[in-house]
């Protein structure tokens, strides 16, 4: 890991802590049973939908998997990779992953399209502006799976911004900081009317499968099984649905 990248963990690392460990002792009524969720940022808009008492910090699946590692007291992981919860299970540091949701990768540019992008390979122009999610963060790295099946990975020399999670990619995107940019289906919606969203042909379209996982030493194990079983649930199954999402079959 490099200096630079390190340092991000680290320093994102120690504010969640920070964070979770004055949510945790905090005077919440009612608090001592509801379960601290570290979970994607792409599931911002939806978990709450599915359980409005947890507390929740959204981040990059990466960022959240640094924090575990460092003992962040949390009770609930969900990614939106299978990679880092079942790096954290073979670990010992967190229990069985499951998985619970499926999205698919889509290419967004701004509503005028200044660059006239139509497809990946508008990607590889000079001149045209990508944003990424970084090295490591799902988003980031799906997107980098589609451009290599289609042989495409020269248009990483384009990318002009990486960003820590998916919401700062549609982000930069919407604002016309970028010309284009890979997020996920679920994200658009936030910034339909300032993107155009391009789907991927189906030899890029990546695998993007959720998983969720209750800690190892989670401070509430009861409200954390809960948590998991009600966002496995048809209800949970159904909210997920009216999100965006698609959910496994079974």
């Amino acid at each position: 890991m490099s200096t630079l990248r390190w340092a991000r963990h680290v320093t994102v690392a120690t504010a969640a802590l920070v964070m979770l460990a004055t949510a945790a002792c905090g005077p919440l009524v009612g608090a001592v049973d509801e379960p601290t969720v570290l979970a994607a940022a792409s599931l911002t808009g939806v978990l709450p939908a599915i359980n409005a008492a947890a507390r929740f910090s959204f981040a990059g699946s990466d960022t959240l998997a640094f924090q575990i590692q460092q003992g962040a007291p949390a009770d609930v992981f969900a990614a939106a990779s299978p990679k880092y919860p079942q790096q954290l299970f073979a670990q010992g540091l967190v229990a069985q992953p499951r998985p619970f949701a499926i999205n698919s990768l889509v290419l967004i540019v701004p509503r005028a399209n200044p660059a006239r992008i139509t497809g990946l390979r508008d990607l590889s122009r000079d001149g045209v502006r990508i944003v990424l999610g970084d090295q490591g963060v799902p988003v980031g790295d799906y997107a980098r799976q589609a451009l290599a099946a289609l042989g495409l990975s020269g248009v990483l020399r384009n990318v002009v911004s990486l960003e820590p999670n998916v919401k700062g990619v549609a982000a930069k995107v919407a604002l016309g900081e970028a010309d284009a940019g890979f997020v996920y289906a679920t994200d658009v919606r936030p910034v339909r009317r300032k993107v155009r969203a391009l789907r991927l042909p189906a030899a890029a379209q990546p695998d993007v499968e959720y998983q969720v996982a209750v800690l190892a030493r989670a401070p509430h194990p009861a409200a954390a099984r809960a948590f998991v079983r009600r966002l496995l649930s048809p209800t949970g199954r159904r909210i997920l649905v009216d999100h965006g999402f698609r959910v496994p079959a079974g």
